[in-house]
């Protein structure tokens, strides 16, 4: 099973949390109490999300912690690298050395357009699509059009 881990999957509840206000200064704090998530794993994360660049920060009494760039142009995958490193369904997809088959491995280009196909779909996928309703919208079946089909 393919799975991010708990800690990307709290980056991403966080970082659409700022995205809804991108415009102001967000301190850990405030982040936490908006979130929910535990101020040690808050600071945690939020140094991540800057080493990744995902994040810029500001220091002093009114510092704190922005987007580094606008939400439509922040990957999914650029905040999985930052937390995670390199995208990469098996070891061969980021170096060949860790493999001892790889020299006579025929599944290793197949891995690669594997795990290409996944990065650009996570690399299709903005922070600005995450903080929108993935709720379906409601829709209405007129009654008498299910009599039609029932043929009454």
């Amino acid at each position: 099973m393919l799975r991010i881990s708990k800690l990307t999957d709290y980056a991403i509840v966080m970082l659409s949390a700022m995205a809804k206000d991108k415009a102001e200064i967000h301190a850990a704090i405030e982040i936490s109490s908006a979130t929910g998530i535990a101020l040690p794993t808050v600071s945690k994360i939020l140094k991540l999300l800057l080493n990744g660049g995902v994040l810029v920060s500001t220091r002093g009494a009114k510092g704190g912690y922005v987007l580094a760039r606008e939400p439509d142009s922040i990957t999914v995958a650029a905040v999985i690298a930052a937390m995670e490193g390199p995208i990469a369904l098996t070891e061969c997809s980021i170096s060949h050395e860790g493999c001892e088959q790889s020299s006579g491995c025929e599944m290793r280009g197949n891995w690669s357009v594997i795990n290409q196909t996944i990065q650009k779909a996570l690399e299709s996928v903005s922070l600005a699509d995450m903080t929108r309703s993935a709720v379906p919208e409601e829709f209405h079946i007129p009654v008498t059009s299910l009599y039609r089909e029932l043929g009454r």
